[in-house]
């Protein structure tokens, strides 16, 4: 597919830094939910980019562990780390401390609608202060030699979609890519995603510009291509119980074929080393807990009857929570679900 092949060439021209992509399918940020096990998965299958969970500035300054667990990229190359916050020095601070620890793109949030994020003037928020966002955006790129991209929404709300004048704004600021997620903040995740209101923001920058929100599968990325003329898709919410699937999309926009499947034994092996992370990183007890939406997800999509994707949630044994995995991508489960 044309699109897929000029990404890794615009993209390459366009970044500040060593780092030219190949792929037009992106793992996006999930809070909670993109640890650096989930991004592993990902990438092994193929994903242009996995980035990681929002990393708040000021708790990476403050070195506390969940920070530093979150930015972490082991075994993830090229290392995408996205940062949150609203002070120019912390977050350029922080930026500087990703970049040493190995990231190779760091990544602006200016998208998370919830709360405790935009109360605090950061994600969303800042798309009601374009001066204030583009001031955090030049520090940050001036802080570091990695490339620096930004996240956003279409706007606040429908009487405040500003998103083509944020991505101006980012852009002389030295941002070198726009992730724009087709919904305002007030929508959160509520309606339908509008992928043809991200052309305006294509056609206000020369950066590659990657569109987000409900992609699901080929055909989703194809139209969500054709709608806004993105250079690439972003996929984020239906990853979650198949991180494969960024990988499946982005070789199928690539050769412009059928997506083809991961064989049921490949993606039992790879839940089963994302779920071996978090045991091992957080702990059997913490490391169960944080699993359990991944393990809901991976067993929901493997089409495992509801009595095995119960007793997941609520086994408190991690060495059952393995092995019922384990059994839900079995064919012999499958067909006693269907």
């Amino acid at each position: 597919m044309k699109i897929a092949q000029e990404l890794g060439a615009l993209v390459g021209a366009t970044l500040q830094g060593p780092l030219t992509l190949g792929g037009a399918a992106m793992l996006a940020p999930m809070s909670g939910v993109t640890d650096l096990g989930m991004r592993r998965v990902a990438r092994q299958f193929g994903a242009t980019l996995a980035f990681s969970e929002m990393v708040a500035s000021a708790e990476l300054i403050a070195e506390t562990g969940e920070a530093k667990l979150r930015a972490e990229g082991e075994g993830v190359e090229p290392h995408a780390a996205q940062l949150v916050g609203s002070e120019p020095q912390a977050m350029a601070e922080a930026a500087r401390r990703l970049e040493a620890a190995g990231a190779r793109l760091i990544d602006v949030n200016m998208g998370c609608p919830s709360r405790r994020v935009a109360g605090k003037a950061a994600g969303c928020a800042l798309m009601r202060d374009v001066e204030q966002a583009g001031r955090l955006i030049e520090a940050v790129a001036r802080a570091v030699q990695a490339p620096v991209s930004v996240k956003m929404r279409l706007g606040w709300d429908d009487d405040e979609r500003n998103a083509p004048a944020l991505a101006r704004r980012a852009v002389a600021a030295g941002a070198a890519m726009i992730t724009v997620h087709g919904r305002t903040r007030r929508q959160l995740y509520e309606g339908r995603a509008d992928w043809r209101a991200v052309a305006e923001v294509v056609a206000a920058v020369t950066a590659p510009v990657v569109v987000n929100g409900d992609c699901r599968s080929i055909d989703d990325a194809r139209a969500m291509l054709a709608q806004s003329g993105a250079e690439a898709v972003m996929i984020g919410r239906a990853a979650v119980g198949a991180p494969w699937l960024v990988g499946v999309v982005a070789r199928a926009l690539a050769s412009g074929e059928p997506p083809r499947e991961p064989a049921a034994a490949e993606k039992r092996q790879a839940a089963l080393a994302h779920v071996d992370w978090l045991l091992t990183a957080l702990g059997r007890r913490s490391g169960l807990r944080h699993a359990r939406k991944h393990l809901s997800a991976y067993a929901e999509k493997a089409g495992a009857p509801a009595p095995l994707r119960r007793a997941l949630v609520t086994t408190e044994d991690a060495d059952e929570a393995l092995r019922l995995l384990e059994l839900a991508f079995t064919p012999e489960t499958q067909s006693e679900a269907a």
